[in-house]
């Protein structure tokens, strides 16, 4: 392959990056062919020094995705951060998918609860509205708690949910180190 396929392969996998982002990439890639011809290399021992375009542009969408969810820290980037992760290797399907999917359906869960907690006393109304003769005060006061109960379990959920996308966070930095083979011992 020379520079020219290689440049263009590598052009067309980054078009998922903003063309700011992509054009600085491309401009680097030529620079190290430029160097390398310095050097007595040929534009295919470089092509070949360099790796798959594909491969490369997968660790750099992993790592712009990556630093884009720690400056904005949304479901989307979260979402796109997983997916660019995943997309690394093929064992990422099961090392980060699983346990994402696990605290999503965590976290789904506790805010599902909360949310049905708060929402009792409605269902009390309701109730009453239909069968007005089926009212009790015990059904009043244990919604009542309910309610503060998930109102304390909605508390709870916004700083579980925070720990939980850092932690993940966390985990998908690490998880892109080891499989680009970056982590360093010590």
């Amino acid at each position: 392959m020379n520079k020219e396929q290689f440049v263009k392969k590598l052009d067309v996998a980054l078009k998922k990056l903003p063309e700011g982002e992509r054009l600085d990439i491309l401009q680097d890639f030529q620079e190290h062919f430029s160097i390398g011809k310095e050097e007595g290399k040929s534009e295919e021992e470089i092509a070949e020094s360099l790796g798959s375009p594909n491969q490369i542009a997968k660790e750099l969408l992993a790592t712009y995705y990556l630093e884009k969810v720690e400056d904005v820290s949304t479901t989307g980037n979260i979402l796109r951060a997983v997916w660019a992760v995943i997309g690394l290797g093929f064992f990422n399907l099961v090392i980060v998918l699983g346990p994402f999917i696990a605290f999503v359906s965590v976290l789904l869960t506790g805010w599902v609860l909360a949310v049905a907690f708060i929402a009792t006393p409605l269902l009390v109304v309701v109730n009453l509205a239909i069968y007005p003769d089926t009212f009790q005060y015990f059904d009043l006061f244990f919604s009542l708690a309910l309610a503060g109960l998930g109102l304390l379990i909605a508390i709870g959920m916004v700083y579980a949910t925070r720990f939980v996308a850092t932690g993940f966070v966390r985990y998908l930095h690490y998880n892109a180190k080891l499989v680009k083979g970056g982590l360093q011992h010590g």
